[in-house]
């Protein structure tokens, strides 16, 4: 019988088999399987524990409720030295810090402005009030899901999983913004990249206990944004057309859901399933997660920052 992650795999894999924007270079792919370092890098700011367990999976699922933006963060006030991503992730946490654990009722209660103090920016610029109005909603969506699923206890809403990433992914599906589904040529296109990397970030933050134990974990995909195909495309494991690869030097809002923007992301996910084959084949045991962890952090290094990536608002990364 298949569950979500089956059904996420299988809808990339297709949409990798009829792309015309975004190819997959198998040879390209050998190359970088030959000579990455899988070395996993240090947890970040939403994978860290933050006062007890129930504070910790109250964080964890109030950042990655908001783990979006990255169309936005050209636009957004950075703290110095800090991406768009650890910018929210810090202020996230400099905010429970000084105020206390998240609960459901002050989750229900913010507003756009009240986001808007707690990121540090500014509701009088569009694209940034923009922004923080969607953080409220996504974190007002989290408050009522919480108190549905959990009667008010985060610990309690993750443990209706069964310890199943697959029955997180489900859980948090039943929130808008986590429905992560698209649609290519008449076929539905699954890819849940933030609803992936809650159950990831709450294994590392645990050390696979406690709220933290998926017995499938390792069968989690990659969690497709901007950043990783970006990264595949300069090693080479990426091929874009000539016209993307213009859209992109524009600096084009390449919309959500269109054409190009689902295959950019359903052929990387695609392709770091091929790319762990290749690992694993070469004994280099590592879960779809833990690449996609690498392949992030790796993007952060100003050789990749050098060139431009895609672009787009919206929801889902």
């Amino acid at each position: 019988m298949t569950d979500i992650l089956d059904r996420i795999r299988s809808s990339c894999a297709a949409v990798a088999a009829d792309s015309s924007h975004v190819t997959i270079d198998d040879d390209g792919l050998d190359r970088f399987a030959d000579r990455l370092d899988t070395t996993q890098p240090d947890p970040d700011p939403g994978q860290i524990e933050i006062g007890d367990d129930e504070s910790t999976v109250a964080f964890v699922l109030s950042l990655d409720s908001i783990n979006f933006g990255s169309g936005y963060f050209p636009y957004i006030e950075k703290r110095p030295g800090m991406s768009g991503y650890h910018t929210v992730a810090t202020c996230l946490r400099d905010h429970v810090e000084s105020t206390g654990a998240l609960t459901t009722e002050r989750l229900s209660k913010l507003t756009g402005p009240d986001c808007a103090r707690i990121f540090g920016q500014s509701m009088d610029i569009e694209l940034q009030a923009e922004l923080m109005n969607l953080f409220a909603q996504a974190l007002n969506d989290l408050g009522g899901f919480v108190e549905n699923v959990g009667q008010g206890s985060f610990s309690a809403a993750v443990a209706q999983a069964d310890q199943s990433a697959a029955g997180l992914v489900d859980l948090l599906d039943t929130m808008p913004l986590y429905h992560d589904v698209h649609s290519h040529h008449g076929n539905e296109v699954l890819i849940y990249k933030r609803a992936q990397i809650v159950a990831q970030d709450l294994h590392i933050a645990f050390a696979g206990n406690g709220p933290g134990r998926f017995r499938d974990i390792d069968r989690l995909t990659m969690f497709a944004d901007n950043l990783v195909p970006h990264v595949l495309r300069l090693e080479g494991a990426l091929a874009f057309s000539a016209d993307l690869i213009a859209r992109i030097g524009a600096v084009d809002d390449i919309p959500v859901g269109s054409e190009a923007e689902v295959e950019i992301r359903a052929c990387s996910l695609h392709a770091v399933e091929l790319l762990r084959a290749r690992l694993l084949a070469a004994g280099t045991d590592i879960t779809s997660g833990d690449l996609d962890n690498v392949l992030w952090n790796l993007g952060s290094d100003p050789a990749y920052k050098a060139t431009l990536r895609h672009r787009t608002r919206c929801v889902y990364y």
